[in-house]
């Protein structure tokens, strides 16, 4: 990977922001793309948010990309361009964590801190055949503390990336290679057959379903946008009007809605045409919807839209489950 050895912080912090809640082999191709685009913190600072965003667009979890700006900004005007250098400094930073703020620091600046991302807990919970659960406070102090006392001082950087690679290539979380592990003679997971039981986790995700019903209302070739709020997934993308459902419902109803008709003109038409479902796998959700495509002769009645060209609708970043309907080329849901 391209990070791996790197010294530069804002390298190392774009890598790990992106990294957060990504695969590796997903996130390598965005890292690239904002190391050309912005290759320094200061042209990051400076670059309009609409763009940044789309730079993000298909990454998730868009509030890293908000704290990304707002870290960089910082760091370009209060601290003059000049990465923090100290670890309590590098966690102020928005978006940073103890884990993201100990690897910043010990990769670019080799402070003594020890890196504990899930590679290391499941290594030190099998090693040492810890039974507390690495997502309680009690766990984290627990292994935190640990993974200190074991770090090698002299050399946090290659320590903590040795640890972190032995957890993702050997000691995996399922099928890990115990029969070529080096440390198999002292692994008490492995000496007392409870690989598969460790680490323990205290916490099950709760899962829902939500589906989306969005409308591409065209008037005079322009289309309506709006920008997502907070307090929800996708903050800060743009999205067509949305009715959201918390079950499949058939579209003849949703057009009969009080929803739509407080949005519509009396004059509007019915639906022109209806896209087949979508979906979209979040952590902890799943998004169903559908495309539903209207015309009007008058504008909407609905507050706070924005109307908008093709040509400005393909510079709007989106979330990934409205991008890959516009990019899908087998849909006749044309919007002009």
């Amino acid at each position: 990977m391209p990070w791996k050895g790197e010294k530069d912080p804002y390298k190392i912090w774009l890598s790990e922001i992106i990294l957060q809640q990504t695969r590796v082999d997903q996130g390598l191709e965005y890292y690239n793309r904002f190391v050309k685009t912005f290759p320094t913190v200061q042209q990051l600072a400076r670059a309009p948010e609409n763009k940044v965003f789309k730079l993000w667009e298909g990454l998730g979890y868009y509030t890293r990309c908000k704290n990304l700006i707002a870290s960089a900004k910082y760091i370009a005007g209060e601290l003059n361009g000049k990465f923090p250098d100290t670890y309590e400094d590098i966690l102020a930073l928005k978006g940073v964590g103890p884990y993201t703020a100990a690897a910043i620091g010990s990769f670019a600046f080799d402070l003594p801190k020890a890196v504990v991302d899930g590679n290391v807990f499941r290594v030190l919970a099998r090693f040492f055949g810890i039974a507390t659960a690495i997502d309680s406070a009690i766990g984290k102090k627990e292994f935190t503390l640990l993974a200190e006392n074991l770090l090698d001082k002299k050399a946090p950087a290659i320590y903590n990336q040795a640890l972190m690679d032995f957890g993702a290539i050997i000691c995996k979380p399922q099928l890990p290679l115990c029969n070529v592990c080096a440390l198999k003679k002292k692994c008490t997971a492995f000496l007392n057959n409870r690989v598969s039981e460790l680490p323990v986790k205290e916490k099950s995700i709760v899962k829902k379903t939500r589906w989306f019903y969005y409308f591409l209302i065209e008037h005079k070739d322009k289309c309506y946008v709006r920008k997502r709020g907070s307090k929800d997934i996708w903050e800060n993308l743009y999205e067509f009007p949305l009715a959201e459902q918390n079950m499949e419902v058939a579209v003849d109803d949703l057009l009969t809605s009080a929803f739509v008709k407080a949005m519509l003109p009396k004059e509007a038409t019915g639906a022109v045409s209806v896209s087949g479902i979508y979906k979209q796998q979040l952590t902890h959700q799943t998004i169903y919807g559908r495309f539903i495509k209207l015309s009007v002769t008058k504008p909407l009645l609905a507050a706070g839209f924005e109307v908008v060209s093709k040509k400005q609708l393909e510079r709007l970043p989106f979330p990934k489950f409205i991008s890959n309907f516009l990019k899908d080329k087998t849909v006749s849901l044309n919007l002009f």
